[in-house]
Parts: C-alpha cells; sequence; structure tokens
C-alpha cells in the first residue's frame, strides 16, 4: 500500500466515524527523523486544545529556566532585632511557587520557625504578612468561565500559593429535599462564609458546585447530592492562600513560644517604592522538572497557570495576564513554532478562546525533542496505558508504553499530543484535536485509539 493510500485511510476512519465525522478536528502525524508526514487533515486550523494548551507553557518554562530551577520564597523582615525583640514585621515573599503546603505537606514551616529562632526572635511587635506583589491583583483570569470561578480546578493564581489553592469543604447530607449541612473546611479557614444552596436528593452522583471569586469571602454552594450519605467533601478554591499561610506560620511560631504582637496580614499591590527589607531566610521549591512532570502527568491547572503567570514576570513587575500572553506566543514564534493565528488566553487551557492548531503543536514537540531539555521534557508526559491521564489509552495494545502525550478533555472534545515510539527506533510526532463531537469524552477518545491503532499498524 502505498503511503498516499494509507493517509487517506487513517483520515477517512476519523472522517467518517458517527462520533468524529462532523467535529471541528485538526490532525497532524509527522515522522520526526526524516520529515514525513504521515497524516494530515486541517493541520493549520486552531481549535480550542483544552489542557493540550499545557504544552505551551510546560515546554516554555523548561527552556527559559532550565530543569533545575527552584522557585524561591523569602522571608524578610522591615525594622531592627534588638535584645530577641523584631521591632517590625516578617514578610513571606512569594514568587509564584505552586507547591508550597501541595496535599497537606506543611513541614517547611518547622524550618522557618527554625530561621527565626536562629535569628534570635523571641517577639515579633509587627505581625506575619503574605507579600503577593509580585502578580498584579487579578488572580482570576478573565477569560475562564464565571461557572468555574471558585472551583478547585479554577482557583485564583497569586504569587504566594498554598494548600494548592484548595479547601475541602464538609458536608453532611439528610434527607431528600433538605439542605446539606456545612460541618467544618479543611484546612480551616476562619472567615470564609458560606452560601449554601446544596440540596440533598434521590441521585447517586455528587452534583454540588463551589463559586466564588478570589480574596472574597463569600463562597456560593450549590447543587445536589445523594441524601443520607453521611459526611463527605466537596473541594473548592482558597479565597486568599497566601493570608492562610501567614495565619498558618503566625500560629506556629505562636505554639513554639515566640510572641507575635499582630494579626496576620496581606499586601497584594505592587509598590516599587517600598522600605528595605532585610532578608531572613529562603524557601526553594522542588526542581522545575518535577514541577512540570505534576503539571502534565496530572494535568494540575494551578500548576500550569502558576507558571504561566511567572514567566509574565520576565518582561515586567508586576507579573500581568497580557505579559504572560505575550510572552508564550513570542518565545514560541520565535523557535519556528505556527502561533500567529493561535490565540493564547491562559496557560492551562481552561480559557474556552484558547485555540491552536495540530501543526504548532506538532513544531512544538519537535522543538523540545531536539532540546537539551529533552529528557526533563520526555519524562514530564504521561504514557499510553501506564501514567497519569494517558492510563486509559491503549492498555494491553501495541501502543501501550510508546505513547508519551497531554491529553485535553471538555465536553465533546478529546485531544492529545506528544509521541509515538516505533519499533524500528523512530519517533513520531503528533496532534490530534477534535472538538464539538457528539457523545462523551470516553467514546471519542475510544475512536482516537483506534485511529492511532490502525495508523501504527500500516506503518510499523
Amino acid at each position: 500500500m502505498s503511503i498516499f493510500a494509507s493517509i487517506l485511510l487513517s483520515i477517512n476512519f476519523l472522517l467518517t466515524h458517527p462520533i468524529t465525522g462532523q467535529a471541528n478536528m485538526s490532525v497532524y502525524v509527522q515522522n520526526m527523523q526524516t520529515g514525513e508526514v504521515i497524516d494530515s487533515y486541517r493541520a493549520d486550523h486552531v481549535v480550542p486544545p483544552a489542557s493540550v494548551m499545557k504544552l505551551l507553557t510546560t515546554g516554555a518554562a523548561l527552556e527559559t529556566l532550565g530543569p533545575g530551577y527552584r522557585f524561591p520564597t523569602v522571608l524578610e523582615y522591615t525594622g531592627t532585632i534588638e535584645n530577641g525583640v523584631l521591632h517590625g514585621n516578617l514578610y513571606i515573599h512569594g514568587s509564584c511557587d505552586p507547591s508550597l503546603g501541595w496535599k497537606g505537606r506543611t513541614g517547611f514551616l518547622d524550618q522557618w520557625l527554625k530561621a527565626v529562632q536562629k535569628a534570635g526572635i523571641t517577639t515579633i511587635d509587627g505581625g506575619i504578612i503574605a507579600d503577593m506583589t509580585m502578580l498584579d491583583g487579578e488572580a482570576q483570569n478573565p477569560n475562564w468561565l464565571c461557572e468555574d470561578a471558585g472551583n478547585y480546578y479554577a482557583p485564583g493564581i497569586f504569587a504566594l500559593n498554598y494548600y494548592g489553592n484548595t479547601m475541602n469543604i464538609v458536608l453532611q447530607s439528610g434527607e431528600p429535599g433538605t439542605v446539606a449541612k456545612v460541618v467544618k473546611t479543611e484546612p480551616y479557614v476562619e472567615d470564609v462564609y458560606f452560601i449554601n444552596r446544596i440540596r440533598c436528593d434521590k441521585i447517586t452522583y455528587d452534583g454540588a458546585f463551589v463559586s466564588g471569586l478570589p480574596y472574597s469571602r463569600e463562597r456560593y454552594l450549590t447543587g445536589a447530592v445523594p441524601s443520607n450519605l453521611g459526611t463527605f467533601g466537596v473541594k473548592g478554591d482558597l479565597p486568599n492562600p497566601g493570608l492562610l499561610l501567614a495565619r498558618h506560620f503566625t500560629n506556629r511560631l505562636r505554639e513554639a513560644g515566640i510572641s507575635v504582637k499582630r494579626d496576620a496580614n496581606y499586601i497584594a499591590d505592587y509598590n516599587p517604592l517600598v522600605p528595605p527589607r532585610t532578608e531572613l531566610y529562603i524557601h526553594y521549591s522542588e526542581p522545575l522538572s518535577e514541577i512540570i512532570k505534576e503539571t502534565n502527568v496530572n494535568s494540575n491547572n494551578l500548576y500550569a497557570e502558576a507558571l504561566f503567570r511567572y514567566l509574565g514576570t520576565r518582561y515586567t513587575l508586576p507579573g500581568t495576564i497580557h505579559n504572560s500572553q505575550d510572552l508564550l506566543r513570542d518565545f514560541w514564534r520565535r523557535r519556528g513554532v505556527t502561533v500567529q493565528n493561535a490565540i493564547i488566553k491562559d496557560g492551562c487551557g481552561l480559557a474556552p478562546q484558547d485555540a491552536v492548531s495540530a501543526k504548532a503543536f506538532v513544531q512544538l514537540l519537535s522543538f523540545m525533542a531536539r532540546s537539551n531539555n529533552k529528557e526533563a521534557w520526555i519524562n514530564s508526559l504521561p504514557v499510553s496505558g501506564q501514567s497519569g491521564t494517558l492510563k486509559s489509552l491503549c492498555p494491553k495494545t501495541e501502543l501501550e508504553g510508546r505513547i508519551h502525550a497531554k491529553s485535553g478533555t471538555i465536553a465533546g472534545t478529546k485531544n492529545f499530543a506528544g509521541y509515538i515510539d516505533m519499533p524500528n527506533g523512530e519517533t513520531w510526532v503528533f496532534a490530534i484535536l477534535i472538538n464539538s463531537a457528539p457523545g462523551k469524552a470516553r467514546n471519542i477518545q475510544t475512536v482516537i485509539q483506534q485511529y492511532l491503532l490502525d495508523v501504527y499498524r500500516q506503518h510499523q
């Protein structure tokens, strides 16, 4: 069979299938070593990438900062230390590290406590202040849907992120027709106020939703949950993670016998004329290689958006969403990736306006495969049938373990972009973006899986 005939067979499978035949689609498959186009359909057509958008962000971060980069969070103070008394405030100066307190890991607070003790401080006349001024005050991307704001997967992004910017709202369900009771939050947030409209109903699924805006004390709880379920959790965002971190550190100091006179506070407005501060301690994040692995393997929106926002600070301070958009576009344009027609609104793919072509993703992936950072890049991608968001793709088939790729999923959309390791040692680079298809995402994935297997079998 000729190459031309096999391309027609592969594309026709997608174009004639009841699920994908009428979808908004962009497909490109290329042999990375020879440049041969294995398959192509509307390759230059831009479509919403969903979480495949994270490839633009993590690739740019890796190339700009390097795999060993660690985000610093700096303890600084104003005033003087005399006879064990700090006559001033102690600041937690953030630089967008998304991993502080991730999954409740707060042991770093003990290291911060030791740093304060080492400085001989027994009393702080002022308070602990979260400094979130590296970014502007626009913590919520204005291009995200209003219905997403307040949910755990669409948290506000700050220069100080903490606890995954997520709180677990523990509810107790009762009889059908009653309102579920809010029991507590984990972690405890002392000043959050819930307007609760979650009803208990005769259903078998969790239909509860959380909504609200950054810095706001109010969180709206709507939807329905199964009746008589007992206690269970619904995840929402933290309104002000930096302030919560400052409170936790204040409590840790007081528990250790260090007097902190004032309550924890925060500052969010950038001011280049602030009084000089003295550095007390620098906390470093895990290496960037681990951060982008979490971002890509588990499709972590917080991590991706924190990287996106931090990249914007390379232009100017405070970092803005507009600067991040410009930097991402300019970065990939300079590296030969066709982003002239792309629409870049965020770094994680939540914005429905995002639009990138299959060819652009293949160009990006080809560039990264030849980068000095190739090893960290490939290791950051989930593996078909084995890990992360690709665990359900091609398990127990010839392609299990042969695909390293990023997936993207929203209603009616299933996208993949990555690499296929061929038996002859060659590597194919591919992007399959299918939007507005009828049916559920898992059904679209079934079609894509069959397509990938067919193309692979024709060319192995």
